[in-house]
């Protein structure tokens, strides 16, 4: 790839000399070298890199402190972070810290190359000051987060985000569990979403104990730096209870946010209208996976969905919208939902 610009980050000059050498005469790349981290982000100001290769110890400010200026000050700059400790916890704190790949030392030269490449690739694909965002979405019952946020998802989808889908009972009160099992993993595969079914008992779901350790090990594997669950402004008991229990197990999670059921109340107060014009067939086409609920539900039938989508238009405008009670939102995916729509 011509015009490739790394910023390679080591304490030690004879490892980040040889980074240099390799990326250098392998991928024809423009290679800029910092010894720590304040060096580094002068270094990156001043180049603009588009990839950052980091080892993840040095003195002073770690590599994954540097990971987190970067994402701050450059978000849309992929980081691979490079460490000689071949350990868990280094890996759980680079990929906390959105680390976009993690090598261990003695790098692989090979794989140096081609993750440096692909990871330009991908961002040049994604436009400047847009990063992948890994997605999760939880709800009490199968078809919830598709109700909530079918389109959504699907425009993450398409954006090339990684959707995760944990609905945490087989809805077994309103409907065959089998059915319903077989149901989410249909919709799942047709977004392109994996899925996380649990068995909690339908109608009986709390807002703690089991419940939070359920989602928060979800987290744990997932790492979302996205989440989507009930409004606590609701009428159905679950709904509730998977809202209370998901805003205290994704406490370390950047952004998250309450989607509207059926179900919810007139208390349901969205501040974020998030356009699905170029989704809402695809909505359509998630929640028909439904097919045992469909015929007995009125809400899933498709005049119902397209005017809700209809409606919340006045606020934000364009043919369908999808409203978002915003718990907590990173600054970076405040300006996001619109660069999903316009991208797609």
């Amino acid at each position: 790839m011509s015009g490739l610009k790394i910023l390679v980050v080591d304490d030690d000059p004879d490892v980040a000399l040889l980074v240099k050498t390799v990326l250098e005469r392998r991928a024809g790349a423009a290679v800029t070298v910092a010894h720590d981290a304040p060096q580094a982000l002068e270094r990156a100001r001043a180049s603009r890199p588009d990839v950052v290769v980091t080892d993840i110890e040095m003195p002073g400010a770690s590599g994954v402190d540097l990971l987190s200026d970067i994402r701050r000050e450059f978000p849309g700059v992929p980081v691979l972070v490079m460490t000689a400790h071949v350990s868990v916890d280094y890996a759980v704190s680079a990929l906390r810290a959105q680390a976009d790949e993690f090598l261990t030392k003695p790098l692989d030269n090979t794989q140096l190359v081609e993750a440096v490449t692909r990871l330009a690739a991908e961002a040049r694909t994604r436009g400047p000051g847009r990063r992948p965002e890994t997605v999760l979405a939880v709800g009490a019952h199968p078809d919830d987060v598709e109700i909530g946020v079918g389109g959504i998802l699907a425009a993450h989808a398409a954006a090339g985000d990684t959707v995760t889908i944990l609905t945490l009972s087989r809805g077994a009160r309103g409907g065959d569990a089998d059915s319903r099992q077989f149901e989410s993993l249909a919709a799942a595969e047709l977004l392109g979403a994996r899925l996380f079914l649990k068995d909690l008992v339908d109608t009986e779901i709390t807002n703690s104990g089991q419940t939070v350790r359920l989602i928060e090990e979800v987290v744990r594997e997932v790492l979302p730096t996205v989440v989507y669950t009930h409004t606590s402004n609701d009428r159905h008991q679950d709904h509730r209870a998977v809202s209370e229990a998901t805003v205290v197990a994704t406490r370390s999670v950047a952004t998250v946010a309450c989607y509207q059921s059926p179900s919810a109340t007139i208390d349901f107060r969205p501040t974020r209208f998030v356009r699905i014009d170029d989704f809402l067939e695809r909505k359509f086409d998630l929640l028909a996976c439904f097919d045992s609920q469909v015929a007995s539900r009125d809400y899933l039938a498709r005049d119902f969905v397209a005017a809700t989508a209809r409606y919340w238009t006045r606020f934000g405008g364009g043919r369908a919208v999808e409203p978002l009670e915003i718990v907590r939102e990173s600054t970076e995916l405040a300006h996001s939902y619109e660069r999903l729509r316009l991208e797609n």
